[in-house]
């Protein structure tokens, strides 16, 4: 995608040497946005920790690649066994409820442990860069295959096609493209008349920053709303399709995504709305029976209680919504049944969310 008119992902490698290995790898500071576009290099796995803990970057697939490139930044200084152990446990205690964090550490564990240790350094680098350009492909790939359910759409109908996302499951929470804006992009650089309601999200409002900000950088139409004005919109016939992302689905097709998503999916049921999820494999968790066994995350409870933006003046600062003394609690995700979805959509294409059809598209995850 573009950032003032030039193409940019949002993690990419520094000033690498004939080998492969970068000085640093750099990341946009999404705490800094909408009002602050800056970014950052790395240079340690410790500050790539921190970036994930902290949420300078955010979204499954984006903490993943994060977490590959802060074992390639360690293995520049240990790439003893012990060293690399060392560090994959630290990253892995970062954030609990995305799956890619973990699956990107095994690959890169799988592709590091069987080498010498003065052959891990360029090996870690050029896994890292895998990862990335794979996930390009793979949003890539749900673009296209989710585009013909907005096309159909557009087809019936003599107004823009009004889909409503949740989170920000856009480039900003991948390498590039995005999951669920990735058919979006798709559509509106394809001339179909679309229109997206973009639910702020709270706490963090990542749908409010985050979505509406690089919406807007790419000039798809877009209006951005508060959490709970989603089923009043979907009861007056202004919702024609909802897409939102996943941070961990289950082998039953359980649905694990930012707080709120579930009650999207129960208000869209109840007014035949469709409800698709946007699904990059290494999101799949076959491991796990069902969305009751994954871990969700609790933040700080300052995401509730406080609230971050800019005053008359421009100055970005923070402020405080709720009484002294009043305690907030502050799961960061829910799960969806996936009696609730309509659809998966991966990058092998539009799958019933069941175990069956999880199994069959993935059989080389699922051991099937």
């Amino acid at each position: 995608m573009k950032v003032n008119g030039t193409p940019m992902r949002t993690i990419w490698p520094q000033d690498a040497d004939a080998r492969g290995i970068g000085a640093s790898v750099g990341i946009i500071d999404q705490t800094r946005l909408p009002h602050d576009f800056a970014t950052l290099s790395l240079t340690s796995v410790d500050q790539a920790a921190h970036a994930i803990a902290a949420m300078l970057v955010r979204g499954a697939p984006l903490i993943g690649a994060t977490a590959a490139y802060g074992v390639a930044l360690a293995m520049k200084f240990d790439a003893s066994d012990a060293g690399l152990a060392r560090v994959t446990t630290q990253l892995a205690a970062t954030r609990p409820t995305a799956i890619n964090l973990k699956w990107a550490l095994d690959r890169v564990t799988a592709a590091l442990a069987p080498l010498a240790e003065n052959a891990r350094a360029q090996a870690a680098w050029a896994e890292a860069a895998a990862i990335c350009d794979e996930d390009v492909e793979i949003n890539a790939a749900i673009g296209r295959h989710a585009l013909p359910l907005i096309e159909a759409i557009a087809a019936q109908k003599s107004g823009p096609v009004n889909i409503l996302t949740h989170c920000n499951a856009g480039w900003l929470a991948t390498v590039d493209r995005g999951t669920a804006t990735s058919p979006i992009y798709f559509a509106h650089d394809a001339g179909i008349s679309i229109h997206v309601w973009v639910d702020e999200t709270r706490p963090r409002n990542q749908g409010a920053a985050l979505t509406a900000w690089e919406l807007n950088r790419h000039g798809v139409p877009h209006s951005v709303i508060s959490d709970n004005s989603g089923g009043h919109l979907m009861q007056r016939g202004e919702v024609d399709l909802i897409f939102v992302g996943t941070d961990r689905t289950t082998a039953n097709g359980d649905v694990c995504n930012k707080i709120g998503t579930y009650l999207k999916a129960l208000a869209a049921k109840d007014n035949g709305v469709p409800f698709f999820v946007c699904l990059p494999s290494p999101t799949i968790d076959f491991a796990l029976a069902s969305g009751a066994d994954i871990p969700i995350e609790e933040r700080s409870a300052d995401e509730i209680t406080h609230v971050h933006g800019r005053d008359p003046d421009g100055r970005i600062t923070t402020v405080q919504i709720t009484p002294d003394g009043s305690p907030a609690r502050n799961h960061a995700f829910d799960v969806t049944p996936a009696r609730l979805v309509t659809g998966l959509v991966t990058e092998r294409g539009i799958i019933e969310p069941t175990r069956e059809s999880l199994a069959r598209a993935f059989p080389e995850r699922s051991g099937a």
